[in-house]
């Protein structure tokens, strides 16, 4: 599985289709968070809202970087689709991360804030959440989904609208909607946390639906 990761890792980065997605969560921070002085609670909420469209665009570049023959011949050389599947989510799962830790430290970089350890736990687990609500968008909006790609783009914004704007409809938007009115980053951790497991269960989802449809068309 490791070295699944570090293939598609190393495909990533040699086609270059990150550029894209990481620029745009660069730029979003840097908008959003400049010569900010508020509570950071609100701060990370708005990375985490950067993050929520960033992640899904590169789990679907991911995705999209074979066409169905490459694909088939990764998927015999490793023996599952199901193990493939993983591998996608994994290496997504990595860039987020990188992406995450940039949205730890920007924030500090480009306002004025003195964080705790409470401030970064909440940033993390507010990035991680709208990452994995992202990423489950990504992959029931990408190839193994849709043969054509402008149904699934359409679909992805349908559907990255909703979580982010309908109220109660998703856990990124009950996070941003209550890390904006939070008092302080220590009471905000346990719901937030409770939010990032509800996230993690999307992407456990969104995973089901593409690996049946992918063993259907397969």
């Amino acid at each position: 599985m490791i070295a699944l990761v570090r293939y598609m890792s190393t495909a990533l980065l040699l086609s270059q289709r990150y550029l894209a997605p990481l620029l745009l969560f660069l730029g979003l921070v840097a908008v959003l968070t400049s010569s900010d002085t508020g509570p950071l609670t609100a701060t990370y909420a708005s990375v985490a809202g950067g993050m929520l469209p960033c992640s899904a665009w590169l789990t679907m570049a991911l995705i999209g970087l074979e066409d169905q023959p490459h694909r088939s011949i990764v998927i015999v050389s490793t023996g599952s689709h199901l193990r493939v599947l993983l591998a996608t989510v994994g290496t997504t799962a990595v860039w987020c991360l990188l992406l995450t830790a940039a949205g730890l430290v920007l924030p500090l970089m480009f306002g004025t804030h003195t964080p705790g350890l409470a401030d970064l736990a909440l940033g993390t687990e507010a990035q991680l959440t709208s990452a994995f609500t992202g990423m489950a968008i990504g992959l029931v909006s990408s190839r193994l989904v849709f043969r054509r790609q402008g149904y699934a783009l359409v679909l992805a914004l349908v559907l990255l609208l909703a979580v982010l704007l309908g109220k109660g409809v998703s856990p990124v938007n009950i996070m941003l909607t209550h890390l904006q009115n939070a008092s302080s980053s220590a009471d905000a951790l346990v719901p937030t946390s409770a939010l990032l497991a509800v996230a993690a269960g999307f992407l456990a989802v969104g995973a089901a639906v593409a690996q049946a449809i992918t063993r259907r068309n397969a």
